[in-house]
């Protein structure tokens, strides 16, 4: 139970899902700044053994699950003589986020992360999710378990965790419109020529944020963006009539809410992880971090553009298949992914993410299974393997063709 302002009564049991990610990792630093308020359970990662075993050692974990099979013995190698109790494997995911504690993040990329975090849901206590596919995937089976089982969505994205500050400040049926900024990413300024010739190393210089690849190519597109609207759909309750975007370079101001009687409330913090993550883990009081504090008179401006659909149209795409609903979400983050993949294997032109995308959409939309929405974890599993399957006969289609 959380009794001090300072942070949780020691202790506070955790899981980390994705503990060796940029956002595992802004997660270990806050846990290893204060570790006696925190006994960690349970810490997963892909594949990454060396800092997989690091993070556990360090945090004293009980047990330490890597995904690959693979990498098992190398993991056990690792921990030997640690006390510390080693599996791996999918089933083994699932597992560890089954275990009973108060509070878990969910940080692992991609859809393989759905899994493992719809797992700790099923257990109840506080999910502080940062995995996009939950809700853009399977948003609703996700949200009515959560429900079911009286767990607490604590949304980790500095976007969405604004915003849910942000609506503190009145009631649901008050609220006009809820925007989400983006940064613009490194081709904010480019003309559409330049982001055609852009190559995966231009993509990858995010201009203030540090993520994994496939985040940082997302933000690149805007695409990212998309699917934090896709999220936020779930998260707050609200339409796609109800969602807006601006471009907002200096990435202070997170996320905005416009209500009823003219008012914005909006959430403002330095460009940095650990403040939303801090605002989860010490949930419902705040942390005392070591965050450098936003110093605006040093930021000097802060500066709003709307979002150019001609030369971003990924955004485009993700608003279109929340309106449309069903399962074109699921079918729009696995056909993302691909796209992803094959852009950053030179297969595919920046502008041919987008492009791969919206054929996939078009394709599935006359297929029997891939049109009505996942009613469990399962069917949005299926659909995204199907999804895939047409980006990958799509995308082969195109490189025979050139």
């Amino acid at each position: 139970m959380v009794t001090s302002t300072d942070g949780p009564q020691a202790p506070r049991t955790v899981t980390l899902l994705g503990a060796t990610g940029s956002i595992g990792r802004s997660t270990v630093d806050l846990l290893l700044a204060d570790p006696d308020r925190y006994e960690v359970e349970a810490v997963v990662s892909g594949r990454d053994v060396a800092a997989l075993a690091n993070v556990a050692r360090a945090l004293r974990a009980k047990v330490a699950v890597v995904a690959d099979p693979s990498c098992y013995g190398a993991l056990k190698d690792a921990l030997d003589g640690s006390g510390i109790e080693v599996a791996a494997g999918d089933e083994a995911m699932d597992d560890a986020a089954a275990r009973p504690v108060d509070w878990t993040m969910g940080a692992v990329v991609g859809i393989a992360g759905l899994r493992p975090t719809m797992a700790a849901v099923r257990r109840g206590g506080m999910i502080a999710l940062a995995n996009k596919e939950c809700l853009v995937s399977a948003g609703d089976v996700f949200m009515r378990e959560a429900a079911e089982a009286g767990a607490e969505v604590l949304p980790v994205d500095s976007e969405h965790n604004a915003i849910a500050q942000a609506l503190t400040s009145g009631r649901a049926g008050e609220v006009s419109k809820i925007i989400l900024t983006a940064s613009g990413g490194p081709f904010r300024t480019w003309s559409a020529g330049e982001i055609a010739r852009a190559r995966p190393e231009n993509a990858l210089k995010h201009p203030t944020w540090t993520m994994g690849r496939k985040v940082t190519i997302d933000s690149a597109s805007l695409m990212n963006k998309g699917l934090e609207l896709i999220e936020a759909h779930h998260l707050f309750g609200v339409g796609a009539d109800q969602l807006d975007v601006l471009v907002h370079p200096q990435s202070v101001v997170h996320g905005l809410v416009s209500w009823s009687d003219g008012s914005v409330v909006a959430g403002l913090a330095p460009p940095d992880m650990r403040v939303p993550i801090a605002h989860c883990l010490g949930w419902p009081v705040r942390l005392r971090t070591n965050v450098t504090p936003l110093d605006l008179a040093r930021v000097g401006s802060l500066t709003f553009e709307p979002v150019d659909h001609e030369r971003f149209p990924a955004l485009r795409l993700a608003l279109d298949a929340l309106s449309a609903g069903g399962a074109a979400p699921t079918v729009l983050n696995a056909a993302n992914e691909v796209a992803v993949a094959a852009f950053l294997d030179g297969k595919l032109s920046f502008p041919g993410i987008a492009a791969l995308v919206a054929t996939v959409l078009e394709k599935a939309a006359g297929r029997q299974g891939l049109v009505s929405a996942p009613q469990t974890v399962e069917d949005a599993l299926a659909i995204d393997r199907e999804a895939r399957h047409i980006a990958s006969e799509s995308l082969n289609m195109k490189l025979a063709d050139a």
